[in-house]
């Protein structure tokens, strides 16, 4: 599974509805059930966003569908951002098996006792 944060601004109506149910993020999400996706975690925030939400999901799919439903129940705008494993920047792009060159496993015709050289 991969993980996604999901960056959440609240709507007029996401106001609105917030403003009548202050537990209304964790109440909506808590029976939402996306096959091939699940919420980890979830963090009101200060600054240009209202939410973060921290989703692991089996693709980009799932995810959507968890962004649609999420924001259509709670009333938040959401921005969703793939995540990358800062330890896999620092190694490059998994190595294609293509590139790699074949070891065409010769064995050499001599022994050590009459190498090259012993002509």
């Amino acid at each position: 599974m991969s993980l996604y944060f999901l960056l959440g601004s609240l709507t007029h109506d996401g106001q609105r509805m917030l403003h009548g149910n202050k537990n209304l993020i964790g109440d909506r999400t808590r029976d939402l059930k996306v096959p091939g996706a699940e919420i980890l975690g979830q963090y009101a925030v200060l600054g240009r966003y209202d939410f973060v939400i921290m989703a692991e999901a089996d693709d980009n799919d799932a995810v959507a569908r968890l962004s649609l439903e999420l924001g259509m129940m709670t009333g938040l705008h959401l921005e969703t951002l793939p995540a990358i494993p800062i330890g896999f920047m620092g190694d490059g792009p998994p190595k294609d098996p293509f590139d790699e060159a074949e070891s065409v496993g010769l064995t050499p015709d001599f022994t050590s006792e009459s190498g090259p050289g012993d002509e």
